[in-house]
């Protein structure tokens, strides 16, 4: 602390804090970090009177509480807020985990549905090479029975009969039943690859949402951060290693 601001009264520091909490939307936070800068802020940031604002701005539910619980007990009132912080702050993570877990459901059904999805296209396109493939049978079919018309040599015109005799089926009617289902088939394909593509975007989606989630700021980050702390540390020794080589 500075000289100028070492004659400042306590009065007159406890008023600026009480301003700021009332009016310049102080926090549990500036305060904490007002506290650590020199022993008389310390102290004065400390006090009851402070944090009873804090209490009833941060949780008026509480506060009322928290007053008739405070006369009984002999906790700060700090220590009431840190309690009362501790245990909104478990409500909050309790409230984020079943919100991920309830994400991660979706997710699933929406994977669920996809490869349903998958395997009723792939019967789909299986039906459709079947239907196509005997489709373009009986057109032979057809064909062969209108060459029968026509004078042809004995030994083609013997084949065609042959061909034309494996069919027990009208040609006709059977070749309109299976064009009308080819086009069923690709209308269902159509349909199955948009409903795909829907549902995938969902569940693409649902994983950008899910990763939003997982990033909580009450979360704890100990793991990652020592990962971190890890890869900077062999960095700074690569870097001592390299000035060393360099002045030598």
């Amino acid at each position: 602390m500075s000289i100028s601001n070492s004659f400042l009264p306590d009065e007159l520091w406890r008023r600026i804090l009480e301003i700021g909490i009332k009016t310049s939307g102080f926090r549990y936070k500036d305060l904490c970090s007002i506290s650590i800068s020199c022993r008389r802020l310390h102290r004065l940031s400390n006090e009851n009177s402070l944090w009873s604002h804090l209490l009833s701005s941060d949780f008026p539910s509480s506060s009322s509480s928290s007053s008739s619980s405070s006369s009984t007990t002999k906790s700060s009132t700090k220590t009431l807020y840190r309690e009362r912080f501790e245990r909104d702050r478990e409500k909050k993570l309790a409230v984020n985990r079943r919100i991920v877990l309830r994400k991660e459901s979706q997710i699933v059904e929406h994977s669920r549905k996809i490869r349903e999805i998958e395997t009723r296209l792939a019967d789909e396109n299986h039906k459709l090479k079947t239907t196509v493939s005997e489709l373009s049978h009986l057109r032979l079919l057809r064909q062969a029975s209108v060459a029968l018309n026509v004078w042809q040599p004995e030994v083609i015109r013997g084949r065609q009969k042959e061909i034309v005799g494996q069919c027990v089926v009208p040609v006709e009617s059977r070749i309109h039943a299976l064009e009308m289902e080819l086009r069923l088939c690709k209308q269902q394909i159509l349909g199955f690859e948009k409903a795909h593509k829907d549902e995938k975007r969902r569940l693409d989606t649902a994983k950008e949402e899910l990763v939003s989630m997982k990033y909580h700021p009450l979360r704890d980050y100990t793991t990652v951060m020592n990962g971190g702390d890890k890869e900077c540390n062999i960095k700074r020794k690569k870097l001592k290693r390299c000035h060393k080589a360099i002045l030598d």
